[in-house]
């Protein structure tokens, strides 16, 4: 798990990334710290996210948008509008 973690911290630098077991084996904690050690997100991971390629993906976009959220660079109510553009584009073709 070490090399995920630093695989992790890789794609979200400058953070770091350090996945704690959880009670079960199944599932892991996944802290986000900031260049001062100062955690910045927190977040139960299952293992199978960390092994399948595309939830792995899937979990690095949402940390990664996470953060932006966290630094001020996007607003929760933005992710919302563009979620609903997202939907009318999507129901729009599904209508030709």
């Amino acid at each position: 798990m070490e090399c995920l973690g630093s695989l992790l911290s890789e794609a979200l630098a400058p953070y770091q990334v350090t996945l704690q077991p959880q009670g079960s084996a199944n599932l892991f904690t996944l802290w986000v710290v900031d260049e001062s050690s100062q955690p910045i997100l927190r977040r139960s991971v299952a293992l199978g996210e960390l092994q399948s390629q595309s939830l792995l993906v899937d979990l690095v976009d949402g940390l990664q948008r996470d953060l932006r959220v966290v630094e001020g660079r996007l607003q929760p109510s933005m992710i919302a509008a563009l979620q609903q553009v997202q939907q009318q584009r999507r129901g729009q073709s599904l209508n030709l």
